[in-house]
């Protein structure tokens, strides 16, 4: 089988009263189910969150501008965090990721893996402060959350479906979604057309273990009211961590810690939350950093 690139489309439909959004995002979620070794349950919850974050990050204007979206919910998973740029670079990981669940109706429960809880969003845009959004989770299934949010915090109406299928070997099979979003200006009959047809697709999962690409999922949804392709972007999982970086975060432990660590007079290796690499320090390199040294 001939893998896809993962890559964001972009497109206008019903002459700009429709702004949408698709992604195929399996090789970007398979490499954090990779890079995190993470339960089905949690591939699902965490690659579901990926797929919208990299599409909310290709909606921002400028090359400095970040999104993360956090999902805090009293579920087995704990909180899931992802992060993403202007040009669809995502990152993320989930607190607790071998947490397992049962099925639900034969399909992975995210929502119970999830729990009752809180999205939050934060675009940081290089203003003094970053716009933060925080609503309540509706279903805990990413999708519909993520819906209630544009329509709470950001007062657009928005339709979010996404979806991850995974290998009877537990690696990601498919990975996707789609964002749609109504302008102020839309008519009643474009609204409708759109719920119509939102109405006949019957999973994301099902759009994509068919086959379809970011273009084929819009023209289902949109074919009928004049999509316009405005352009494709590639999509990744990247983690922009270094040695000197995790660094920083060694050193704001505090003198007291570090003086113990050196004590013990062993390497200590620390890890990036989010891709999970890892890093050594020597006690050499925690004694440089105790006083401040640069190396």
């Amino acid at each position: 089988m001939i893998r896809m690139k993962d890559y964001i489309v972009r497109a206008t439909a019903a002459g700009g009263q429709v702004r949408a959004f698709a992604i195929t995002a399996r090789e970007l979620v398979e490499e954090a189910r990779a890079r995190h070794n993470t339960s089905p349950v949690a591939t699902a919850a965490l690659g579901r969150l990926l797929a919208g974050g990299a599409m909310m990050g290709s909606m921002m204007k400028n090359d400095s501008d970040m999104l993360t979206v956090k999902v805090r919910g009293n579920g087995p998973l704990g909180g899931i965090t992802v992060t993403a740029d202007s040009k669809a670079n995502v990152k993320g990981y989930v607190e607790n990721p071998d947490a397992m669940l049962p099925p639900k109706n034969g399909k992975l429960d995210v929502g119970g893996a999830v729990g009752i809880g809180i999205l939050q969003v934060i675009k940081d845009m290089g203003l003094k402060e970053p716009y933060v959004g925080d609503t309540m989770l509706v279903t805990s299934e990413i999708a519909e959350d993520l819906t209630y949010y544009f329509a709470s915090s950001e007062q657009v109406p928005s339709s979010v479906g996404l979806g991850v299928l995974m290998e009877k070997d537990n690696t990601v099979k498919c990975a996707g979604g789609f964002i749609i979003q109504m302008m102020p200006f839309a008519s009643e009959e474009t609204i409708s057309k759109i719920e119509n047809n939102l109405k006949h697709v019957t999973s994301v999962t099902e759009l994509l273990d068919r086959g379809c690409t970011p273009e084929q999922i819009l023209e289902e949804l949109l074919g009928d009211t004049g999509l316009e392709i405005t352009d494709t972007i590639p999509a990744r999982f990247y983690c922009n961590c270094s040695k000197e970086r995790v660094e920083k975060a060694v050193a704001s432990i505090g003198r007291e810690d570090i003086q113990e660590m050196i004590g013990e007079g062993k390497d200590i290796e620390v890890k990036c939350h989010f891709c999970n690499s890892a890093y050594t320090y020597t006690v050499e390199d925690l004694r440089r950093i105790m006083h401040g040294g640069k190396r």
